[in-house]
């Protein structure tokens, strides 16, 4: 039989090469009636042999999947074509049954081109006047499908699907080239993976999916055949829309397969009498479809697309990334902490609600590799906003009104492109790292009065002004005093703060924040930030820049890595298609995309030394320096009931608060304020909002693990 089939397929390429059936085939290919009837012979055949004989190579795009932690919990897919790429051995023979029955019952039989389906369809369509049958094979369509999918522009994508005998031809030849260089598994697997069965399935799995929520090993007989009928015309055949002619056309998939002995007519007569039962599932696309159950992880989804957008690793710009994420099929594992983030979710709207005018967020980061666990905010990730409260008026906007909530897509926890909130100070971290990085001691003093007046120049006027001189003031009149590093921080002294970054060099502050991690998100912020004017910007170290929370828990989270500054990275691993790990060439370095990025910010002692007087703030005492009587954060310790360290800040008249802290093990920033309305205060009473938001995620996440304690400061660094 085979070599039957040998000496046929070698007769007809003979022919086809001398142009005796040139003439022939071009008028029963090109199934259109405006074929010139007399097209002869050689003219046939030279057309013939001026066509290409081989596909171009190309990636068919495939979804990538995105999960969390767990590798199991789903967050998004991205894709352009719905399309994930399935081995034949892994579907169920009904589903090559049922598609050999609609479209191509021959396929085993020809080389690529069913000469007895296009003299029928070419007698047919004499008949009809117009074209009523088609006689492409299994293998045409596939590269007609194969040059849709690698067309560059707009005319090769037309070519590859109008009606034409140039096309029809085109796919005749390279259809009998590919029988040649592939199997007719080979074929069958790709055909199967490409066709279109509506609903933005592309390939048998989407479908399987799509229509039925199972892989394609599970499809039933009747299911399969169902999806057989639809490669014809998806629209037409939709069971989705209209059973009708669906059930028609899967009862004719199933006679056909009983015609072919691939089932009992016992069988077929069974299958038919089936009603068509769907259980459709609707496939998540982008972060604005991330599932309802877990809403809130659109703004973990948002940051992990927008840090897709940044790597070099994806492609040379943000849109050729962006089309990476959504054709590569790849598998990514992120750092998204399931269960932290449902307690963090919960444990902020046990306080707040989701349309309550203030911003109230929470971040966790792991220190040493930058990897983010939860993004918690109370606010719902949705492009629909159709239903929020107005936003334009400021005075209507209270506890009690809505305002731009709870719906947004905006990264309000940072990672996107946001202006952010001044953080207070929680800044004064970085001009004690700058001293310390500089050689100054922990025991560096200064007598702090309730108001200094400093040697930065400011307009006259202002509320911090004297005369033309920036005259900052502490909080209460009992800091005041002399302090070192130690009580400075553990209470928060603006004046003693003040005198150290005049000691260090405000623009040794501003870079030190730089290097791990801050940027400057305002054109006013980059314009103190410069070179030519961060050493004139005295009121930095009181955080008067806008930041994120973000930006802030990876700054301490330096910190606590003991100096080892970490790029904010949402994955733990990217799996490329064939299941190996993802790399790329950056730089002529071969990377793998997913790996930690990470260098030495600062000396691990000098991280040792800031984690001593962040140990002050929250009560839990430094290990080598004396706190003082009290300190701003003092209820966090006894909470956390293990080692925490860290720094409140508030901006002025409480417009926004802030708590970020740190453990050897992790790091989360906290914040609240009006995203909106930078003026609208948080108010005094909302102060220990931020504090209590890190503790508990800490705690939780923390929970049964071994205790750790900080490595204490050298003597060296502190007297």
């Amino acid at each position: 039989m085979v070599q039957r089939l040998i000496s046929a397929f070698g007769r007809y390429s003979g022919m086809l090469r001398t142009g005796v059936l040139g003439g022939v085939v071009l008028a029963l290919a090109s199934l259109p009636l405006a074929v010139p009837a007399g097209i002869g012979a050689m003219k046939g055949a030279a057309i013939y042999q001026n066509l290409p004989t081989q596909l171009k190579e190309h990636q068919v795009g495939q979804t990538t999947y995105v999960y969390a932690n767990d590798g199991k919990s789903l967050i998004t897919m991205f894709y352009d074509e719905h399309r994930k790429f399935v081995p034949l051995g892994s579907m169920n023979q009904n589903v090559v049954n049922a598609v050999l029955a609609a479209e191509d019952a021959r396929f085993y039989s020809h080389m690529g081109v069913d000469f007895q389906s296009i003299a029928r369809a070419f007698v047919a369509n004499r008949q009809q006047g117009e074209v009523s049958q088609g006689a492409s094979t299994l293998t045409m369509q596939y590269v007609r499908m194969a040059l849709r999918d690698s067309a560059q522009t707009a005319q090769e994508a037309v070519a590859a699907t109008e009606q034409t005998p140039q096309r029809k031809l085109n796919e005749i030849r390279l259809a009998i080239k590919l029988e040649g260089q592939w199997t007719k598994q080979q074929i069958m697997e790709g055909y199967l993976n490409m066709a279109y069965f509506g609903h933005r399935a592309y390939g048998i799995y989407a479908a399987s999916q799509i229509f039925f929520s199972k892989e394609p090993k599970d499809l039933t007989l009747v299911e399969a055949a169902t999806l057989a009928g639809l490669v014809k015309a998806p629209s037409a055949f939709d069971p989705a829309n209209q059973t009708g002619p669906a059930l028609d056309r899967r009862n004719y998939v199933i006679r056909r397969m009983a015609e072919l002995k691939f089932i009992t007519t016992e069988q077929a007569n069974k299958a038919t009498a089936e009603p068509i039962k769907l259980k459709l599932s609707s496939p998540p696309r982008d972060c604005g479809s991330v599932p309802a159950s877990t809403r809130d992880w659109g703004f973990f989804c948002d940051f992990f697309k927008n840090w897709w957008m940044q790597q070099p690793a994806f492609g040379p710009n943000p849109v050729a990334r962006l089309d990476k994420l959504r054709t590569g099929g790849y598998k990514v594992v992120t750092s998204l902490d399931p269960q932290l983030q449902a307690f963090g979710m919960k444990d902020l709207l046990s306080r707040s609600k989701t349309d309550m005018r203030l911003a109230y967020g929470n971040v966790v980061i792991q220190p040493g590799t930058g990897r983010v666990l939860s993004m918690t905010v109370n606010r719902v990730y949705s492009m629909d906003q159709s239903k929020n409260g107005p936003n334009s008026d400021p005075i209507k906007r209270s506890f009690n009104v809505k305002g731009s909530y709870p719906n947004t897509v905006a990264p309000l926890l940072g990672g996107g492109d946001i202006p952010g909130y001044q953080a207070g100070s929680t800044f004064k971290m970085f001009t004690m790292l700058a001293a310390l990085d500089s050689g100054m001691k922990m025991s560096k003093s200064f007598y702090a009065p309730h108001r200094y007046t400093s040697i930065y120049v400011v307009e006259p006027g202002g509320p911090a002004a004297c005369g033309n001189r920036w005259c900052p003031s502490n909080a209460s009149g009992s800091m005041t005093g002399k302090h070192n590093m130690y009580s400075g921080f553990g209470k928060s002294v603006n004046t003693y703060f003040v005198q150290l970054e005049q000691a260090v060099g405000s623009d040794k502050a501003v870079r030190m924040a730089e290097r791990i991690g801050l940027v400057w998100h305002t054109d006013v912020d980059r314009l103190h930030a410069s070179p030519k004017h961060a050493d004139k910007w005295g009121a930095f170290t009181l955080g008067v820049a806008d930041t994120t929370p973000l930006e802030m828990a990876n700054a301490y989270a330096t910190v606590a890595a003991e100096g080892m500054y970490c790029k904010p990275s949402p994955v733990l691993s990217i799996k490329a298609p064939d299941g190996q790990e993802f790399t790329a060439t950056v730089d002529g370095k071969q990377v793998e995309a997913a790996a930690p990025q990470c260098n030495r910010a600062f000396s691990q002692d000098v991280a040792r030394a800031a984690t001593d007087a962040a140990r002050c703030v929250t009560g839990y005492k430094a290990a080598r320096g004396s706190c003082g009587d009290w300190s701003t954060g003092s209820r966090v310790y006894p909470m956390m009931e293990r080692p925490i360290a860290g720094k409140t800040g508030t901006t002025d008249d409480t417009r926004a608060a802030w708590f970020v802290g740190f453990t050897p093990e992790l790091a989360a920033a906290s914040f609240i304020a009006d995203p909106d309305y930078v003026k609208n205060v948080a108010g005094d009473g909302n102060y220990n909002m931020p504090l209590d938001a890190v503790t508990n995620s800490l705690k939780f996440a923390l929970k049964d693990k071994p205790v750790r304690d900080f490595n204490p400061p050298s003597s060296d660094i502190l007297n």
